[in-house]
Protein backbone atom coordinates (compact mmCIF):
# COMPACT_ATOMS: atom_id res chain seq x y z
CA UNK A 1 0.00 0.00 0.00
CA UNK A 2 1.14 3.62 -0.80
CA UNK A 3 3.17 5.27 2.28
CA UNK A 4 1.80 8.58 3.94
CA UNK A 5 4.47 11.37 2.42
CA UNK A 6 3.85 15.29 3.43
CA UNK A 7 0.92 16.97 2.15
CA UNK A 8 2.65 19.73 1.36
CA UNK A 9 0.23 22.35 -0.35
CA UNK A 10 -2.19 19.58 -1.61
CA UNK A 11 -5.64 20.18 -0.28
CA UNK A 12 -9.04 18.12 0.39
CA UNK A 13 -12.45 19.31 -0.88
CA UNK A 14 -15.28 19.60 1.22
CA UNK A 15 -18.46 17.85 0.43
CA UNK A 16 -20.14 19.09 -2.86
CA UNK A 17 -16.78 19.97 -4.75
CA UNK A 18 -15.04 17.43 -6.82
CA UNK A 19 -11.55 16.21 -5.38
CA UNK A 20 -8.30 17.57 -7.84
CA UNK A 21 -7.86 14.49 -9.60
CA UNK A 22 -7.97 13.44 -13.54
CA UNK A 23 -7.45 11.08 -15.40
CA UNK A 24 -4.00 10.34 -15.17
CA UNK A 25 -3.18 8.95 -12.16
CA UNK A 26 -0.59 11.21 -10.07
CA UNK A 27 1.30 9.38 -7.04
CA UNK A 28 2.29 12.64 -5.36
CA UNK A 29 -1.50 13.45 -5.31
CA UNK A 30 -2.64 9.87 -3.83
CA UNK A 31 0.21 10.31 -1.60
CA UNK A 32 -0.96 13.65 -0.16
CA UNK A 33 -4.73 12.80 -0.10
CA UNK A 34 -3.99 9.50 1.85
CA UNK A 35 -1.81 11.23 4.45
CA UNK A 36 -4.34 13.59 4.89
CA UNK A 37 -7.25 11.19 5.44
CA UNK A 38 -5.05 8.91 7.62
CA UNK A 39 -4.72 12.35 10.03
CA UNK A 40 -8.09 13.35 10.19
CA UNK A 41 -9.28 9.56 10.80
CA UNK A 42 -6.63 7.67 11.84
CA UNK A 43 -9.12 4.65 12.47
CA UNK A 44 -9.05 4.17 8.72
CA UNK A 45 -7.19 1.24 8.69
CA UNK A 46 -8.94 -0.52 11.54
CA UNK A 47 -12.56 -0.10 9.37
CA UNK A 48 -14.72 -3.24 9.61
CA UNK A 49 -15.78 -4.59 5.94
CA UNK A 50 -18.74 -4.21 4.57
CA UNK A 51 -21.51 -7.26 5.66
CA UNK A 52 -20.81 -10.57 3.86
CA UNK A 53 -17.73 -9.37 2.49
CA UNK A 54 -14.41 -12.31 3.08
CA UNK A 55 -11.29 -11.45 4.92
CA UNK A 56 -9.39 -13.02 2.25
CA UNK A 57 -9.99 -14.69 -0.95
CA UNK A 58 -8.38 -17.63 -2.17
CA UNK A 59 -7.83 -19.75 -5.33
CA UNK A 60 -6.04 -19.29 -9.04
CA UNK A 61 -7.67 -15.79 -9.30
CA UNK A 62 -5.07 -14.40 -6.94
CA UNK A 63 -1.68 -14.13 -8.11
CA UNK A 64 0.76 -11.43 -8.76
CA UNK A 65 2.44 -11.09 -11.98
CA UNK A 66 5.92 -12.45 -10.66
CA UNK A 67 4.26 -15.42 -10.08
CA UNK A 68 4.19 -15.97 -13.62
CA UNK A 69 7.55 -16.92 -15.46
CA UNK A 70 7.31 -17.76 -19.02
CA UNK A 71 4.46 -16.67 -20.78
CA UNK A 72 4.50 -20.84 -22.45
CA UNK A 73 2.23 -20.53 -18.69
CA UNK A 74 -0.55 -18.68 -20.54
CA UNK A 75 0.10 -18.77 -24.51
CA UNK A 76 -1.43 -21.80 -26.59
CA UNK A 77 0.09 -21.82 -29.89
CA UNK A 78 -1.69 -23.20 -33.03
CA UNK A 79 -0.04 -26.00 -34.88
CA UNK A 80 -0.50 -26.34 -38.35
CA UNK A 81 -3.54 -28.53 -38.44
CA UNK A 82 -5.22 -26.16 -36.21
CA UNK A 83 -4.48 -23.36 -38.77
CA UNK A 84 -5.95 -25.80 -41.54
CA UNK A 85 -9.35 -26.34 -39.79
CA UNK A 86 -9.96 -22.80 -39.29
CA UNK A 87 -9.38 -22.08 -42.89
CA UNK A 88 -11.67 -24.88 -43.39
CA UNK A 89 -14.43 -23.48 -40.97
CA UNK A 90 -14.10 -20.03 -42.61
CA UNK A 91 -15.08 -21.88 -46.35
CA UNK A 92 -18.08 -23.62 -44.40
CA UNK A 93 -19.60 -20.49 -43.15
CA UNK A 94 -18.88 -18.38 -46.03
CA UNK A 95 -20.88 -21.82 -47.83
CA UNK A 96 -24.37 -20.93 -45.72
CA UNK A 97 -24.40 -17.61 -47.39
CA UNK A 98 -26.21 -15.96 -43.65
CA UNK A 99 -25.10 -13.05 -41.92
CA UNK A 100 -21.84 -12.70 -39.70
CA UNK A 101 -23.98 -12.38 -36.98
CA UNK A 102 -24.70 -15.94 -37.58
CA UNK A 103 -21.61 -16.83 -36.73
CA UNK A 104 -21.39 -20.03 -34.08
CA UNK A 105 -19.41 -22.76 -32.86
CA UNK A 106 -22.26 -24.49 -35.34
CA UNK A 107 -21.34 -22.71 -38.50
CA UNK A 108 -17.56 -22.38 -37.98
CA UNK A 109 -17.00 -25.95 -37.01
CA UNK A 110 -13.26 -26.71 -35.20
CA UNK A 111 -13.86 -30.94 -35.18
CA UNK A 112 -10.16 -31.14 -33.14
CA UNK A 113 -9.14 -27.11 -31.77
CA UNK A 114 -13.04 -26.52 -30.56
CA UNK A 115 -11.89 -29.13 -27.26
CA UNK A 116 -8.94 -26.90 -26.35
CA UNK A 117 -10.93 -24.13 -26.75
CA UNK A 118 -13.61 -24.78 -24.31
CA UNK A 119 -10.50 -26.09 -22.17
CA UNK A 120 -9.25 -22.38 -22.44
CA UNK A 121 -12.76 -21.21 -21.46
CA UNK A 122 -12.83 -22.87 -18.18
CA UNK A 123 -9.31 -21.00 -17.12
CA UNK A 124 -11.02 -18.13 -18.31
CA UNK A 125 -13.69 -18.31 -15.82
CA UNK A 126 -12.14 -21.47 -12.99
CA UNK A 127 -8.76 -20.61 -13.57
CA UNK A 128 -6.40 -17.38 -13.74
CA UNK A 129 -8.46 -15.47 -15.66
CA UNK A 130 -6.91 -15.17 -19.12
CA UNK A 131 -4.83 -16.80 -22.07
CA UNK A 132 -3.41 -15.66 -25.56
CA UNK A 133 -3.89 -17.73 -28.76
CA UNK A 134 -1.02 -17.82 -31.14
CA UNK A 135 -1.11 -17.05 -33.81
CA UNK A 136 -3.50 -16.03 -36.54
CA UNK A 137 -1.69 -15.43 -40.05
CA UNK A 138 -4.12 -11.75 -40.15
CA UNK A 139 -2.14 -11.06 -43.33
CA UNK A 140 -3.53 -13.87 -45.60
CA UNK A 141 -7.02 -13.27 -44.85
CA UNK A 142 -9.53 -10.25 -46.61
CA UNK A 143 -10.78 -7.78 -44.20
CA UNK A 144 -13.84 -9.60 -44.10
CA UNK A 145 -12.41 -12.95 -43.26
CA UNK A 146 -10.61 -11.45 -40.31
CA UNK A 147 -13.64 -10.71 -38.99
CA UNK A 148 -14.88 -14.51 -39.65
CA UNK A 149 -11.78 -16.09 -38.10
CA UNK A 150 -11.93 -13.80 -34.81
CA UNK A 151 -15.73 -14.38 -33.77
CA UNK A 152 -15.57 -17.86 -34.95
CA UNK A 153 -12.68 -19.07 -32.89
CA UNK A 154 -13.81 -17.03 -30.11
CA UNK A 155 -17.20 -18.39 -30.28
CA UNK A 156 -15.64 -21.79 -28.87
CA UNK A 157 -14.52 -19.89 -25.89
CA UNK A 158 -17.49 -18.08 -25.47
CA UNK A 159 -21.16 -18.31 -27.14
CA UNK A 160 -22.22 -14.81 -26.88
CA UNK A 161 -21.70 -11.45 -28.31
CA UNK A 162 -22.03 -8.35 -27.22
CA UNK A 163 -23.29 -5.13 -28.59
CA UNK A 164 -20.36 -2.14 -28.32
CA UNK A 165 -22.60 0.78 -29.89
CA UNK A 166 -26.24 1.71 -30.59
CA UNK A 167 -26.04 0.80 -34.27
CA UNK A 168 -25.10 -2.73 -33.00
CA UNK A 169 -21.37 -3.05 -33.63
CA UNK A 170 -20.22 -6.35 -32.10
CA UNK A 171 -16.59 -5.47 -33.45
CA UNK A 172 -14.68 -2.91 -32.66
CA UNK A 173 -11.76 -1.63 -33.98
CA UNK A 174 -8.95 -0.13 -31.30
CA UNK A 175 -6.74 2.16 -32.84
CA UNK A 176 -6.03 6.12 -33.04
CA UNK A 177 -8.26 8.07 -34.55
CA UNK A 178 -7.32 11.14 -33.70
CA UNK A 179 -5.90 11.71 -37.45
CA UNK A 180 -8.79 10.12 -39.15
CA UNK A 181 -11.40 11.09 -37.12
CA UNK A 182 -12.96 15.07 -36.14
CA UNK A 183 -14.32 14.64 -32.72
CA UNK A 184 -13.00 15.96 -30.14
CA UNK A 185 -15.24 13.17 -28.19
CA UNK A 186 -13.11 10.61 -27.84
CA UNK A 187 -11.55 8.13 -25.10
CA UNK A 188 -8.37 7.12 -24.43
CA UNK A 189 -9.10 3.80 -26.32
CA UNK A 190 -9.00 5.67 -29.65
CA UNK A 191 -5.37 7.73 -28.85
CA UNK A 192 -1.69 6.57 -28.23
CA UNK A 193 -2.38 7.53 -24.34
CA UNK A 194 -2.28 5.04 -21.94
CA UNK A 195 -4.97 3.54 -21.17
CA UNK A 196 -5.17 3.35 -16.94
CA UNK A 197 -6.42 0.20 -15.43
CA UNK A 198 -9.91 -0.65 -15.93
CA UNK A 199 -12.31 -2.78 -17.09
CA UNK A 200 -14.84 -2.82 -20.02
CA UNK A 201 -18.29 -4.02 -20.26
CA UNK A 202 -18.30 -6.77 -21.66
CA UNK A 203 -17.69 -9.95 -19.39
CA UNK A 204 -15.24 -11.55 -21.36
CA UNK A 205 -12.73 -9.37 -23.26
CA UNK A 206 -10.83 -10.22 -26.37
CA UNK A 207 -8.30 -8.42 -28.74
CA UNK A 208 -7.28 -9.64 -31.82
CA UNK A 209 -3.50 -7.85 -32.84
CA UNK A 210 -3.89 -7.07 -36.86
CA UNK A 211 -0.68 -4.74 -35.95
CA UNK A 212 1.49 -3.93 -32.94
CA UNK A 213 2.87 -0.58 -32.47
CA UNK A 214 6.46 1.24 -33.66
CA UNK A 215 6.86 1.31 -30.15
CA UNK A 216 5.47 0.63 -26.42
CA UNK A 217 1.47 -0.12 -25.94
CA UNK A 218 2.70 -3.00 -24.08
CA UNK A 219 -1.10 -4.70 -22.65
CA UNK A 220 -1.33 -5.52 -18.80
CA UNK A 221 -3.17 -7.49 -16.53
CA UNK A 222 -3.78 -7.66 -12.79
CA UNK A 223 -5.91 -9.40 -10.15
CA UNK A 224 -9.14 -7.96 -9.15
CA UNK A 225 -8.45 -11.06 -5.87
CA UNK A 226 -5.53 -9.97 -5.17
CA UNK A 227 -6.17 -6.44 -4.86
CA UNK A 228 -8.78 -6.94 -2.55
CA UNK A 229 -6.72 -9.12 -0.31
CA UNK A 230 -4.21 -6.46 -0.43
CA UNK A 231 -6.68 -3.49 0.40
CA UNK A 232 -8.37 -5.79 3.00
CA UNK A 233 -4.65 -6.31 4.88
CA UNK A 234 -4.28 -2.52 4.68
CA UNK A 235 -7.25 -0.29 3.82
CA UNK A 236 -10.68 -1.96 4.68
CA UNK A 237 -12.26 1.29 4.62
CA UNK A 238 -11.47 1.68 0.72
CA UNK A 239 -13.15 -1.47 0.20
CA UNK A 240 -16.32 0.19 1.80
CA UNK A 241 -15.56 2.69 -0.53
CA UNK A 242 -15.76 0.59 -3.45
CA UNK A 243 -18.85 -1.76 -2.12
CA UNK A 244 -21.59 1.83 -2.00
CA UNK A 245 -22.60 3.53 -4.77
CA UNK A 246 -21.08 5.79 -6.45
CA UNK A 247 -22.24 8.65 -9.18
CA UNK A 248 -21.31 7.34 -12.70
CA UNK A 249 -21.39 9.64 -15.62
CA UNK A 250 -23.18 8.48 -18.94
CA UNK A 251 -21.73 11.37 -20.97
CA UNK A 252 -24.92 12.50 -21.75
CA UNK A 253 -27.38 9.88 -21.55
CA UNK A 254 -30.89 10.04 -20.33
CA UNK A 255 -30.63 9.88 -16.77
CA UNK A 256 -27.38 11.40 -16.34
CA UNK A 257 -26.13 9.31 -13.96
CA UNK A 258 -26.85 6.02 -12.00
CA UNK A 259 -26.09 5.28 -8.81
CA UNK A 260 -23.97 1.79 -8.59
CA UNK A 261 -20.94 -0.06 -6.92
CA UNK A 262 -17.71 -1.03 -8.41
CA UNK A 263 -16.88 -3.51 -6.25
CA UNK A 264 -19.18 -6.57 -5.89
CA UNK A 265 -18.86 -10.17 -3.71
CA UNK A 266 -20.83 -12.70 -5.52
CA UNK A 267 -21.30 -16.75 -5.26
CA UNK A 268 -17.51 -16.40 -3.60
CA UNK A 269 -16.29 -14.37 -6.22
CA UNK A 270 -14.87 -10.91 -5.85
CA UNK A 271 -16.42 -8.61 -8.89
CA UNK A 272 -14.82 -5.18 -9.96
CA UNK A 273 -16.77 -3.01 -12.48
CA UNK A 274 -15.56 0.34 -13.22
CA UNK A 275 -14.07 2.19 -15.66
CA UNK A 276 -11.83 5.87 -14.11
CA UNK A 277 -12.72 8.13 -16.80
CA UNK A 278 -16.44 7.86 -15.58
CA UNK A 279 -15.43 10.00 -12.36
CA UNK A 280 -13.18 12.21 -13.67
CA UNK A 281 -13.81 12.62 -17.46
CA UNK A 282 -11.17 12.91 -20.27
CA UNK A 283 -9.76 14.99 -22.49
CA UNK A 284 -13.14 16.97 -23.86
CA UNK A 285 -15.41 14.03 -21.93
CA UNK A 286 -15.48 16.18 -19.12
CA UNK A 287 -17.63 15.50 -15.94
CA UNK A 288 -20.76 16.86 -16.17
CA UNK A 289 -21.15 19.91 -13.52
CA UNK A 290 -25.18 18.86 -12.87
CA UNK A 291 -24.18 15.19 -11.53
CA UNK A 292 -22.72 15.24 -7.44
CA UNK A 293 -19.31 15.16 -7.43
CA UNK A 294 -17.25 12.13 -6.07
CA UNK A 295 -15.81 12.24 -2.83
CA UNK A 296 -12.51 12.28 -1.08
CA UNK A 297 -12.55 8.65 0.10
CA UNK A 298 -14.33 7.88 -3.59
CA UNK A 299 -10.74 9.64 -5.01
CA UNK A 300 -8.59 7.84 -3.20
CA UNK A 301 -10.05 4.32 -3.67
CA UNK A 302 -9.58 5.26 -7.73
CA UNK A 303 -5.67 5.84 -6.67
CA UNK A 304 -6.08 3.03 -4.51
CA UNK A 305 -7.17 0.51 -7.23
CA UNK A 306 -5.01 1.54 -9.98
CA UNK A 307 -1.89 1.41 -7.95
CA UNK A 308 -2.16 -1.43 -6.21
CA UNK A 309 -2.91 -2.93 -10.26
CA UNK A 310 0.28 -1.76 -11.06
CA UNK A 311 1.81 -3.20 -8.36
CA UNK A 312 0.84 -6.50 -9.05
CA UNK A 313 -0.04 -6.80 -12.51
CA UNK A 314 1.51 -9.17 -15.77
CA UNK A 315 3.06 -7.38 -18.79
CA UNK A 316 1.85 -9.31 -21.72
CA UNK A 317 3.95 -9.35 -24.98
CA UNK A 318 0.96 -9.57 -27.69
CA UNK A 319 2.40 -10.11 -31.14
CA UNK A 320 0.84 -9.48 -34.58
CA UNK A 321 -2.04 -12.20 -35.12
CA UNK A 322 -2.71 -12.63 -31.17
CA UNK A 323 -5.95 -13.05 -29.85
CA UNK A 324 -5.87 -11.93 -26.10
CA UNK A 325 -8.75 -13.28 -24.23
CA UNK A 326 -9.61 -11.91 -20.55
CA UNK A 327 -12.28 -12.15 -17.84
CA UNK A 328 -12.97 -8.71 -17.19
CA UNK A 329 -15.16 -9.50 -13.99
CA UNK A 330 -11.75 -11.25 -12.61
CA UNK A 331 -8.97 -8.92 -13.98
CA UNK A 332 -7.91 -5.42 -14.36
CA UNK A 333 -6.25 -4.40 -17.76
CA UNK A 334 -4.70 -1.37 -19.18
CA UNK A 335 -2.31 -0.04 -21.97
CA UNK A 336 1.01 1.72 -22.10
CA UNK A 337 1.44 4.83 -24.22
CA UNK A 338 2.46 3.63 -28.02
CA UNK A 339 3.97 5.13 -30.75
CA UNK A 340 3.13 4.36 -34.29
CA UNK A 341 4.49 4.82 -37.68
CA UNK A 342 3.11 4.07 -41.01
CA UNK A 343 4.60 0.47 -40.93
CA UNK A 344 3.50 -0.37 -37.36
CA UNK A 345 0.22 1.35 -36.97
CA UNK A 346 -1.18 -0.38 -33.46
CA UNK A 347 -4.72 -1.69 -34.85
CA UNK A 348 -6.25 -4.14 -32.68
CA UNK A 349 -10.27 -5.96 -32.67
CA UNK A 350 -12.03 -6.64 -29.94
CA UNK A 351 -14.81 -8.45 -29.14
CA UNK A 352 -16.91 -8.52 -25.87
CA UNK A 353 -18.02 -12.14 -25.44
CA UNK A 354 -20.23 -13.86 -22.55
CA UNK A 355 -20.18 -17.75 -22.23
CA UNK A 356 -23.79 -19.82 -21.03
CA UNK A 357 -22.49 -22.62 -19.82
CA UNK A 358 -19.33 -21.01 -17.62
CA UNK A 359 -20.91 -17.83 -16.70
CA UNK A 360 -20.55 -16.45 -13.03
CA UNK A 361 -23.53 -15.80 -11.27
CA UNK A 362 -24.10 -12.20 -12.42
CA UNK A 363 -24.77 -9.38 -9.17
CA UNK A 364 -27.83 -7.91 -9.12
CA UNK A 365 -26.08 -4.06 -9.57
CA UNK A 366 -24.84 -5.60 -13.10
CA UNK A 367 -27.83 -6.89 -14.22
CA UNK A 368 -29.28 -4.13 -16.07
CA UNK A 369 -26.25 -3.17 -18.20
CA UNK A 370 -24.79 -6.73 -19.42
CA UNK A 371 -28.79 -8.06 -20.13
CA UNK A 372 -29.01 -4.71 -22.74
CA UNK A 373 -25.72 -5.13 -24.06
CA UNK A 374 -25.53 -9.34 -24.29
CA UNK A 375 -29.68 -9.30 -25.90
CA UNK A 376 -28.70 -8.43 -29.52
CA UNK A 377 -30.31 -10.82 -31.68
CA UNK A 378 -27.66 -12.21 -34.71
CA UNK A 379 -29.67 -10.43 -37.85
CA UNK A 380 -29.03 -7.09 -35.59
CA UNK A 381 -25.14 -7.67 -35.51
CA UNK A 382 -23.20 -5.50 -37.20
CA UNK A 383 -19.01 -5.84 -38.10
CA UNK A 384 -17.63 -2.89 -39.72
CA UNK A 385 -14.56 -3.38 -41.26
CA UNK A 386 -12.79 -0.40 -40.79
CA UNK A 387 -12.07 2.00 -37.89
CA UNK A 388 -14.72 3.70 -36.33
CA UNK A 389 -15.51 5.64 -32.94
CA UNK A 390 -18.53 4.44 -31.05
CA UNK A 391 -21.78 6.03 -30.70
CA UNK A 392 -23.44 4.92 -27.84
CA UNK A 393 -26.44 6.85 -27.97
Amino acid sequence: MVLPTNPSSFKLVGPGEQPDIGYSPDLEKYRARTALRLRAEPELPKAPLPAGFPTKVEGPLVWKGNDWTDESQWVYNLNEAELQEIDAAVVHFKSLEVPLGHISASTFPLPNLSASLRDLSKELHNGRGFFVLRTIPVDSYSKEDIGIVYAGISSHVANTRARQDVKGSVLAHIKDLRATHDTPMINAAYTTDAQIFHTDAGVLVSLLALNIAAEGGTSKISSCAQIYNELVDTRPDIIKTLAEPWPVDRFGGDPLYVQKPLLFYEDDKIVIQYSRRNFTGYQAHKRNPEIPPITEAQAEALDALHYTAEKYCLKLNFQKGDIQYINSWALLHARDAFRDDPEHPRHLLRLWLWDEELAWKMPAGLKPTFERLYSIKPEEQEFPLEPEIRKFR
